[in-house]
């Protein structure tokens, strides 16, 4: 016998699952994550066609091709969060389908590679770099997080860890006990 009710207090015969991931894209939360991000697209923009060009000019050897490898993660890094902030937005309007929208996803990585803090001469960069590659970590984490929450279960792509490594050694264990078993 189950003991799933609604919301009403009645009695249901089956558990109704809630979607967070299209809860999520409906809520005020979504609106000032989308917000926040498009916002730091156009921040990164304006500096890196004004103050941070200047400053770019006045870095010499090392520290020149940093502010450049740098930037251009930056921007990488930018462009697949608005896009996947973007997809998001999207699916909610009814532009796109479910089934288009996770085409589109398995498009962007939302990879992040190695922190820079720790690169040699990282210090050295100009503070407005600095600043949105730091903001920009930060708003991938998040978006990394609800994009594995929002998942669909069967989606494989969208998550990172594509074989669970757990599971892969209890089934060797498995295997290799069944075998002496028999």
């Amino acid at each position: 016998m189950s003991n799933v009710f609604s919301v009403d207090g009645a009695r249901q015969s089956g558990a109704i699952t809630v979607s967070f991931g299209e809860r999520f894209q409906c809520s005020e939360q979504f609106d000032h994550i989308f917000r926040e991000g498009m916002a730091l697209v156009e921040r990164t923009a304006s500096y890196l066609d004004g103050p941070g060009r200047k400053e770019a000019k006045n870095l010499n050897g090392p520290a020149g091709v940093l502010y450049a490898t740098e930037s251009m993660r930056l921007t990488t890094r930018l462009l697949d969060l608005a896009s996947w902030l973007l997809i998001r937005r999207a699916l909610r309007e009814g532009e796109i389908t479910d089934e288009e929208a996770q085409k589109k996803r398995r498009r962007v990585k939302l990879q992040a590679f190695g922190r820079p803090s720790h690169v040699k001469g990282f210090p050295d960069l100009p503070n407005g770099l600095k600043g949105l590659i730091e903001e920009s970590f930060a708003l991938h984490d998040r978006i990394s997080q609800l994009d594995r929450a929002m998942s669909k279960p069967d989606d494989s792509d969208a998550l990172t860890g594509a074989a669970n490594p757990v599971a892969q050694q209890v089934g060797l264990l498995e295997r290799a006990f069944a075998s002496k078993l028999s």
